[in-house]
């Protein structure tokens, strides 16, 4: 496999429009707070900041048929950066345009109903993304097929393992004919061959003119899969084009911060 080209005759307007994204979270805590963005205000509680930016000044486009890798380091913005484009969370700073149909894992797992079958989940999923009943059953053998889980689709979604479930997911995010794939490191669930075929749809899926953002630590992936790389770093863009440059200045920054890190007592 290889990264495709971008395909001829793609629509010309960007699937995806970010300028000057900023997302703040202030530093009190309160129970809607994750145990996550608590720890961070404390962070910044520390440095005497009275707020915490996941992310500041974030601008890129995306056009349909470029699949996006987003790397960087623990904390640096990836994942919010995709709940944002998700439409989880509001940005609190500039401006996001998200064109056509969203199909995300954090959505579909986040919307699985733990009492209702892999089956029925399936068709909720569907009710969630404004497709048809109708529509929706027609896709259905297909998803069910691609997923690989057995008699469990016959059984409630609390009787999954994650990487259950993670199949289940990824199978119907990918099967409802996106115009914008969102991913949050869905490769690293499941076995090797689980793994092979899931970077092959997502290669057709881009191959057919759409758009991808995967958020991911498996720098290969972003090299071999992806036709455009962004590096985060405390939520902010240091850099953003060819995979394989970003990579080597991840890999490149990733070494000094472990060269300046202080030692641990013994």
């Amino acid at each position: 496999m290889s990264v495709p080209d971008l395909p001829r005759g793609v629509d010309p307007a960007p699937a995806i429009v970010a300028r000057e994204l900023g997302v703040r979270y202030n530093l009190r805590l309160t129970r809607k707070n994750t145990l996550r963005t608590s720890f961070m205000n404390l962070r910044a509680r520390a440095n005497g900041e009275r707020e915490f930016w996941a992310l500041r000044d974030v601008s890129f486009k995306l056009v349909h048929g470029e699949s996006l890798g987003v790397i960087g380091p623990n904390g640096a913005g990836k994942s919010t950066l995709l709940q944002v484009l998700a439409g989880i969370i509001a940005p609190s700073a500039g401006t996001v345009e998200v064109r056509g149909q969203v199909s995300s894992l954090l959505t579909l797992g986040a919307g699985f109903d733990q009492e209702l079958t892999g089956r029925d989940n399936i068709l909720l999923a569907g009710a969630f993304l404004g497709i048809r009943e109708e529509e929706m059953r027609g896709r259905m053998e297909g998803i069910i097929e691609y997923a690989d889980i057995g008699q469990f689709i016959d059984a409630p979604i609390k009787t999954y393992s994650s990487g259950m479930r993670a199949r289940l997911g990824f199978s119907i995010a990918t099967f409802v004919d996106p115009d914008v794939l969102l991913l949050d490191e869905v490769l690293g669930t499941g076995d090797e061959a689980f793994r092979v075929k899931s970077k092959a749809r997502i290669l057709e899926i881009a191959a057919s003119a759409k758009a991808v953002v995967l958020v991911t630590h498996d720098l290969h992936w972003v090299t071999d899969f992806c036709n455009r790389a962004m590096l985060l770093e405390q939520g902010r863009v240091v850099a953003e084009g060819d995979p394989q440059e970003v990579v080597d200045i991840h890999v490149d920054h990733s070494a000094k911060a472990r060269e300046n890190a202080p030692v641990k007592p013994a």
